[in-house]
């Protein structure tokens, strides 16, 4: 995959993607169904020929990340994305760590093959299928020192269901960060190319809505 402003864009947006429907869900316990699916999906494509591919080769399922990037990004500061910037900052913590662990990464691979004959007997977003993946997750990636807080309402929050797909999500959110990385995407370029990100994350959003 060659190194440009939209790969890296494009991935991030699916990490601020994940952040932001995690955020949605903890504090609301209702989130966008096609925006996630969308994620969820990014988990079991294991070997593309771009960037695009890894969501399914339409930008407009990452519509909502993009948004996200844009307005973080622009407003830093602002406490309505406090939450969402601090997600994606420990995704991308965490999948720095989980590139570190090759035997952690064989067990994710296997365990996902299955889990991906399941989303096509039951569908991608049932409740199975969530399970499995935030089982995969708790097991996996929560083992690590640092974890993730998630920030919502505790009546929801204890919900199982709830419980499984921010765990989902955060599980895409970490597949996102891993692709970000392996197309050229860095911290200090939210910090030092923000603008061009913004710009990137701005023009692909037009196109969205031109087609």
């Amino acid at each position: 995959m060659s190194k440009n402003w939209t790969d890296i864009t494009l991935a991030l947006a699916g990490v601020f993607q994940a952040a932001t429907l995690v955020d949605q869900i903890a504090k609301t316990g209702y989130l966008q169904t096609d925006a996630q699916k969308a994620l969820i999906q990014t988990l079991f494509v294991t070997n593309p020929d771009n960037t695009l591919e890894v969501y399914g080769n339409n930008p407009a399922n990452l519509e909502v990340g993009l948004r996200a990037l844009g307005d973080a990004l622009i407003q830093q500061g602002n406490n309505d994305h406090a939450n969402v910037l601090r997600y994606v900052l420990g995704l991308q913590h965490i999948q720095k760590k989980l590139l570190a662990r090759q035997d952690m990464l064989n067990t994710i691979s296997t365990r996902l093959q299955q889990t991906q004959h399941q989303s096509e007997h039951f569908g991608i977003a049932h409740e199975n299928v969530m399970a499995n993946l935030a089982d995969i997750y708790s097991d996996t990636i929560s083992t690590f020192k640092f974890r993730i807080q998630v920030m919502g309402d505790f009546n929801y929050l204890q919900q199982a269901r709830i419980a499984n797909q921010v765990r989902a999500l955060l599980f895409a959110g970490v597949r996102s960060a891993t692709l970000w990385r392996q197309v050229g995407g860095t911290r200090f370029q939210m910090l030092l190319k923000r603008k061009k990100i913004v710009e990137t994350a701005q023009k692909l959003l037009r196109e969205i809505h031109s087609a």
